[in-house]
This record gives C-alpha cells, sequence and structure tokens, in this order.
C-alpha cells in the first residue's frame, strides 16, 4: 500500500523544490460543496547589489458531499537561489479524507503525506496518520476552535549518513479560525508530535494567516510560521522561521 501512495506522489516531487498549505485553515463538510479548487503563489526577485530568486506555488483540490464527507489533497513546491547558489528546495504532497462520525462536531480523518527537504537533509518523509477532530466551539460562525487528536506512522530518509527512521508518533493539534470581517480571516494551527515511545523526541509546528480578500475570488496572504525538531539530522539546526506573503486564487 506505502508503495502504491508512493508512487502517485512521486510524480509531483520530481525536480521540485514543502511549501505550507495553500491555507492553515481547517476544512469542514460543507463548507463548499462540490468540486474546489484553490492555487497559491509567491515570487520574490532581486537583482543588483542583492541578487535572489524565490518561487513557492501551491495547489489544493477538494470534493465535498456536504452529507458525510469531504476529501482534499494538495501539492506545494518551494525553490530559491540567492547570490547563485540555491538555498531552498522543498515539496509537499498531502491527501487527507474527513468523514462525520454521527456524534455533533466530531469527525473521523485519515490522511497520507510524502514531503522532501534539500536543506534539511530529508530525502523523503512519508507520513499515514488517523485520527478524531472535535470543534470545540463554534460563536455565531465566526470564531472557531479545534482540537485534534490522532496517531501517525513516520518513515525518514535522510540525504546524510543518517541513519533511517520508523517512527510512532502522538499527532495532537490546536487550531483557531476568525472571520473578522466579511473580506478577511485570521487562523492559527500549533501541532505537537512526539513519538510514543520517547516523549523527548518531539516535533511542533506554529502557523499563523491572515488571508484578505482583494478582489472576488482572488486573495492576498499573509502568513509566519514556526516550527521545531528535538532531535534534528546531524548539522541540521532544531528551529525553522518564515514569514511569507502570497496571493491565493480560489476557482
Amino acid at each position: 500500500m506505502k508503495k502504491l501512495i508512493l508512487a502517485l506522489l512521486a510524480p509531483f516531487l520530481v525536480s521540485q523544490s514543502l511549501l505550507a498549505l495553500v491555507t492553515i485553515a481547517p476544512v469542514e463538510i460543507g463548507d463548499k460543496p462540490g468540486l474546489s479548487r484553490q492555487a497559491g503563489l509567491s515570487l520574490e526577485t532581486k537583482r543588483g547589489n542583492t541578487d535572489k530568486q524565490n518561487y513557492k506555488a501551491s495547489l489544493r483540490i477538494s470534493y465535498d458531499n456536504v452529507k458525510e464527507y469531504v476529501t482534499w489533497a494538495e501539492i506545494s513546491a518551494e525553490y530559491g537561489e540567492s547570490n547563485n547558489r540555491k538555498d531552498t528546495d522543498k515539496a509537499f504532497s498531502h491527501l487527507r479524507h474527513i468523514r462525520k462520525s454521527g456524534i455533533e462536531n466530531l469527525n473521523y480523518e485519515a490522511f497520507v503525506q510524502l514531503q522532501n527537504d534539500r536543506f534539511k537533509l530529508i530525502k523523503n518523509r512519508f507520513l499515514m496518520g488517523t485520527g478524531i477532530r472535535y470543534k470545540l466551539f463554534s460563536f455565531y460562525g465566526q470564531d472557531k476552535g479545534y482540537f485534534w487528536l490522532g496517531m501517525m506512522n513516520e518513515t525518514i530518509r535522510y540525504t546524510s549518513n543518517d541513519p533511517s527512521e520508523n517512527n510512532w508518533r502522538l499527532n495532537t493539534s490546536l487550531a483557531y479560525t476568525s472571520k473578522i470581517s466579511n473580506t478577511s480571516q485570521l487562523s492559527y494551527t500549533f501541532y505537537y508530535q512526539p513519538k510514543i515511545n520517547d516523549f523527548a523526541d518531539f516535533v511542533t509546528s506554529n502557523d499563523f494567516e491572515l488571508k484578505i480578500l482583494i478582489l472576488r475570488s482572488l486573495h492576498l496572504q499573509f502568513k509566519i510560521s514556526y516550527d521545531t525538531d528535538s532531535r534534528p539530522p546531524q548539522g541540521v539546526k532544531k528551529y525553522d522561521f518564515s514569514q511569507t506573503t502570497s496571493f491565493v486564487y480560489e476557482f
């Protein structure tokens, strides 16, 4: 099964560069009935005293049958050079299925994910996981809070001499989204993923996002991310910080 999924996702990663999701706001059943798509793009070019270029792109496709489930898939890529030296090269593919449980505010979720990151020495990192997501609150549909609890299997192969890993991790998450106005939305997501047999080995992720509608289906997105890995490969820092400005188009 794992080989089949890798084969299906691999074409998206060949010669590509981990970009964050098009949007971090949790997907809900019934939000966008039928087939929908979102594309994100960020470009940066500098010439003269500073010679730099950076490209980011992301595409999400989802299908929502409204009554029972929503399924979505996303591919993302990022590539960058500074003074003619490559400094960013990473990619990300994700497939997720969300289904109602029959209990109000409680959904089942399952996902697979494949990513690589040359500058974190990750040749590929494959995840398979499942769990439950509970909506903690919803104030007039404007402010929503969620809690996720699940398990996932993680397989990592490195480009360095570090040995490959196969881990079982607890997968926990808190998410908050607020509709500030009819044209803007603020979101925050926190992930904590410790190894089941060694809680001192963990990864965390913090993502803040402000999404503003500027024209019909075109949005301007501001995002800040701070990720940590308590035990990264040798020579790799324990944290990563980034802030990006992107255009997101829904169609």
